[in-house]
């Protein structure tokens, strides 16, 4: 019997990308609204409590609305959003956190996608403040550069509608100023971090794609911390892995570069071990596609767990 699939949202960005990477599955069968439809709360509402799993691309609030319509209890939830990422009775679906995430994916009723900075900075820190080399009242500092797509429908519309009243063509910007980026805490949480981390986020003149970076300094590490040990560390933790990968160091030592467009349209995510011994400092840094590992491809492989697939 095929599993009844409704994307609440699946006009907007992640939705879009969502609907097309499942709509040629013969295993599901997507219930789909018309324009209209998807704007009147009794039509959302039965689609809701029809489906097997209601998948949520759609504003924080508006997602709270949409969970509070689902009455049926044989309904699975998958929110895309970020507004039950701290939320007690929601599974973290990032199954590659740590051992057994991926059964308590399976067995769940609701799943919150990882937000897509998130993604980067808890897959790079996560193994290494479990394991104990990063202490976990390590002063973190994440930055990361996005593609404007990360922002959302606004910004795409102000870079590529070339009838936009409001028209961007900026190459650069910085974001997040206040400190209060609304990823902080889940970064935070999942990365087992005492403290929240200073997060400086951007976005560049590029439709997707991140690079994200996590600065080290080896003195205020396990004593006898090396790029190696830190190298090691996530090679093993990640060695079954199928969608993140630690590109070696032999590989690593040969870039100069790193483009954020290169994971594009997949559910991949690179991470790198970079370092200068002779001053002590190690650079982290993850490459990945923020509509894909980062959100869609995300989505989808949780799906996958939470169907058996």
């Amino acid at each position: 019997m095929k599993a009844r699939i409704f994307i609440d949202g699946e006009a907007g960005t992640t939705g879009l990308q969502i609907h097309s990477q499942l709509r040629l599955r013969e295993d599901i069968e997507l219930l789909e609204l018309t324009h209209a439809d998807r704007k009147d709360p009794l039509k959302r509402s039965q689609a809701l409590n029809e489906c097997d799993v209601a998948i949520l691309c759609l504003p924080d609030e508006a997602a709270r609305e949409a969970v509070s319509f689902v009455r049926n209890p044989g309904v699975r939830i998958l929110d895309a959003s970020s507004a039950h990422r701290s939320s007690a009775g929601w599974v973290y679906g990032m199954p590659e956190l740590t051992s057994g995430q991926a059964v308590l994916i399976a067995q769940a009723n609701r799943v919150t996608n990882p937000g897509c900075y998130p993604t980067g900075a808890i897959a790079v820190l996560r193994p290494l403040t479990e394991s104990g080399i990063v202490p976990r009242d390590y002063p973190v500092n994440v930055h990361a550069i996005s593609g404007y797509s990360g922002s959302g429908r606004s910004l795409i519309e102000a870079y590529e509608d070339p009838a936009h009243p409001e028209p961007s063509t900026a190459a650069f910007r910085g974001y997040g100023l206040s400190l209060k980026h609304k990823h902080v805490p889940e970064m935070q949480k999942q990365s087992l971090l005492a403290y929240p981390p200073l997060f400086t986020p951007s976005y560049g003149k590029y439709r997707q794609g991140i690079v994200l970076y996590v600065p080290l300094h080896c003195r205020l590490l396990k004593l006898g911390t090396t790029a190696k040990n830190i190298h090691d560390a996530l090679s093993d933790f990640y060695a079954a892995s199928e969608y993140i990968n630690v590109v070696s160091n032999e590989q690593a030592m040969q870039v100069t570069q790193l483009d954020p467009e290169y994971l594009n349209a997949t559910n991949h995510l690179d991470i790198y071990v970079f370092s200068n011994e002779a001053s002590g400092q190690i650079l982290l840094a993850a490459v990945f596609d923020n509509l894909g590992k980062g959100a869609s491809g995300a989505a989808i492989q949780n799906l996958n767990i939470m169907l058996g697939k």
